[in-house]
Formats: C-alpha cells, structure tokens, sequence
C-alpha cells in the first residue's frame, strides 16, 4: 500500500513515523516549503542568533532514507480522489491508496489595503523567515497587526536586533480573549517594559505603499499614520486548504473529519491545523492549530491508517508560550472569565512577573485548571490531578510535586498557601519534607 502525505509540519512526519514504526506501507510526504522537516515554533530562535538554519531540522538528513520515507519537494496543485491521483505544479502525476493531508495554516489577511505590498506578511513559513531577515537590513520600525503569539515572537525578533516595534491590538489588553486578566495585564507590564510601543484598542485601516511597491507606513483606526519598512500580519491564521475547494472534499473553515480523523472520502484523512473536527470533544474546539494537537493527530490516524481503527482523544487541554521573558504553561480549563461556579485561587508575585492560578469547582472543590506565568509545573503532574478531579485542598497539600523548575531556583508554594487560608478562613499548614521541600498539613 503507497500512503502519501501533503505537508512536512509536525502532523505529517508524526503520522509518517508512526505509520513506519506500525507497517511496511511505501511512504511519500510531499511538500513545496522545505526539503526537510524543520521545527516551525524554533524559527524566531535562528532568527535571533540562538540556532544556525540547520539546527531546525531534528532528524539528520540521513534519518529519511533509513526509515524509507520517500521526500518530495513540490507543489499538489490537484487531487483527483475519484482516480487516487496527485498533480503537482511540474505536471508530475502520483498515485495513492491512502492520502493523509497536513497541509497546515496560513496568517489571517482580512482586506487591508496593501495587506499584499512587498514587506507585509505574517510567520509561518520558512519563506517568511527568509523575507524577514531580507527585510532587517537597515530596517528603522516594524508594525506588527494582531496580539497573539506569533505576534509576540515576531516582537521579541526585532526587539533581539534592535529594531524599534510598534504593536497594534485591537482589544484593550494583550490576548484578553485567552488570559484572565491579571495574567493579560502582566503581559501589556512586560511587553512595555522591553520597550515594545503597544497599542491597545488600535486596528490597522490601510498600509501605504513607497514608489517601489513597498510598505513605508500604516495608518491606524484613529486615523494616525506610522511610518515603518515592514509590516507583520499576525492575527491569526486559517486552514491553508484553497487548492482543495471546488472537489467532493467536505471543508467548512477547514477539512472537516469525523473521530478517526477520515473525511467524506474513502482513503482520504486530514490531521493539524488544516482539519476540522465535525465533533469534537467537550471543550475543545473544531479546529486547533496547536503543535501538540497536531502531533496528537498525527499518531492517532498512524493507528487507523495500518488498520487499528483509533479515535482522536485530544486529552486534557495544555499549552506553553513565552512571552519574552515570561514563560507560560496552561493546563485545563483557564477561561478570561469565570463561570459562576468556579472559583479561582490567584497569586502572583510582587515583581509582577511570576504568577500562578489554580481553577476549581465551587461545590466539589475538583481542580479544573492551571494557568502559570514564569513559574513551571509537571505536566504529567497536573494532566492527573485534573483527570482524577482531585480536590484542591489535596493538590496544595503535594503541589511541590508538581514544581519543575530547576534546584535553587524560589519556591512559591507557600505563599499560595497562605492565600488560600486568607481567602478561605482554613488553616492548612506548611511541613517540611528532607528532599522534598514544603508540603501541607491540615
């Protein structure tokens, strides 16, 4: 049987790993970005000077042909899925039994005008690194248009070489549609902190074009104008599937798949940020365009495609980012703003760069979820506490457990404590364990 994959992020070569480790079944990924893998989230750490090009790839060249994973480097422009049949830009023709397509996101553009001059675009791609560092030379400002987290690694990018940026976020506080509130604020503290012109309650109207087709300013919603030699599009992306429209292929925003990731069509799957769950899970979203999640996928249609038909089980929602010098972990359901029937237990350190927030049920007292900013806990640690339901009183009294960051390093575990007292009129109280470090007592 001849698999072949679309797309060399982390869901297709996860896929095509574990189908290699599960089968003998020839094996062809294709894609028109790089001859090899390379690790997408380490692109602003060569960028910065941390890594060489070469260090992003975390399979040595050799690893491919050891494995007998065919590499393509091309362009599918159609798909004939009644003929199992691939066309690529070359006119090249190619036959599959099974197609899996990973064919990833591509950033948000919504009409700006100019959003297509020469210097504006968003980071995905390795094109998009190359564009950047052609782009650095000489370069006075950078504007960057969305508060996420590709907007705020391309902030650090610039920041690293000095390049003055200025920010523009539509809503009144950085990513105020992901974080609680204190842990937003945190984040408007940091970024101004670095020197970062962050513009809260300010959209991009138009970006204005030199004599050369190039971007030399934008102009905001109130009407200001900001010169500037590039522009990044950093709010959001979407499913980069609009070679596939106009086939029997279901796609709604993305392709949309049932549990074991299968679409519509016989021998067809979608994984990453290009599939669409028509069901998903409790809590979970349709479509997320997360590395985790797509790494998840990955070895979940591995399964089915060799014959072990396996659902896709996301499991407990995580994720980590760092915001310049903050490091962020979440674990559960952390939502901006509480439901009534949750309670939160919230500290955070008074240099106002560390804090730690725990979510759990008003009546049972079951932990619901973890938020941490400059403070890093055990992921095995918190996925358990949180599958169990166990209640919060209990994760206090072993919450050193769950602390991960390296020896000598403060532990906060007490303070959290003593908040919790505070707030709930208890008397938990601090022990010492040799080699442990501080647990709780009731």
């Amino acid at each position: 049987m001849r698999i072949i994959i679309i797309g060399n992020g982390v869901a297709g070569i996860t896929a095509a790993r574990n189908i290699r480790k599960r089968s003998d079944h020839a094996i062809l990924i294709i894609s028109d970005e790089t001859d090899y893998f390379f690790s997408r989230t380490a692109l602003m750490y060569a960028y910065m000077g941390h890594l060489r090009p070469q260090d992003l790839k975390p399979y040595e060249d050799w690893f491919w042909a050891k494995n007998r994973i065919e590499l393509l480097r091309a362009r599918v422009v159609e798909v004939d899925f009644e003929g199992k049949t691939l066309r690529t830009s070359e006119g090249r023709t190619l036959l599959y039994d099974r197609l899996i397509l990973a064919t990833g996101s591509k950033p948000n553009k919504f009409g700006w005008p100019g959003q297509d001059l020469d210097g504006v675009q968003g980071l995905y791609h390795w094109q998009d690194l190359e564009n950047m560092e052609r782009h650095s030379a000489g370069l006075q400002r950078a504007v960057i248009v969305g508060g996420g987290l590709i907007g705020i690694e391309m902030a650090e990018m610039f920041h690293s070489r000095g390049i003055p940026v200025t920010f523009l976020v539509r809503e009144p506080s950085f990513w105020n549609n992901v974080l609680p509130a204190e842990e937003s604020d945190m984040i408007n503290r940091h970024l101004r902190e670095h020197g970062i012109d962050l513009r809260l309650n300010t959209e991009l109207r138009e970006i204005l074009p030199d004599t050369r087709g190039k971007c030399r300013a934008v102009i905001t919603s109130h009407g200001e104008e900001i010169p500037c030699g590039f522009v990044g599009l950093t709010a959001g992306v979407s499913p980069n599937v609009d070679f596939l429209r106009n086939t029997p292929l279901e796609i709604g925003r993305g392709i949309r798949v049932d549990e074991y990731l299968q679409t519509n069509l016989p021998d067809v799957y979608a994984i990453g940020d290009c599939a669409e769950l028509r069901q998903p899970r409790p809590g979970r979203r349709p479509i997320e365009a997360v590395w985790y999640s797509a790494r998840a996928m990955g070895e979940t249609v591995a399964h089915t495609v060799c014959g072990d038909l396996t659902p896709y089980d996301p499991g407990i929602w995580f994720n980590s980012a760092k915001f310049f010098d903050i490091e962020y972990q979440v674990y559960g359901d952390v939502p901006p703003t509480l439901s009534p029937e949750v309670e939160t237990l919230y500290w955070e350190h008074p240099n106002g760069r560390k804090s730690i927030r725990i979510n759990y049920d008003r009546l049972t007292g079951a932990v619901l979820g973890f938020n941490l900013m400059g403070i890093r806990y055990r992921h095995n640690v918190c996925d358990q506490w949180l599958r169990q339901g166990t209640p919060i009183e209990a994760v206090l009294e072993s919450l050193g457990t769950a602390n991960f960051d390296p020896e000598f390093y403060p532990q906060h575990e007490s303070e959290l404590v003593a908040l919790y007292n505070r707030q709930t009129g208890r008397m938990l109280r601090l022990k010492r364990r040799r080699g442990v470090g501080w647990w709780i007592g009731g």
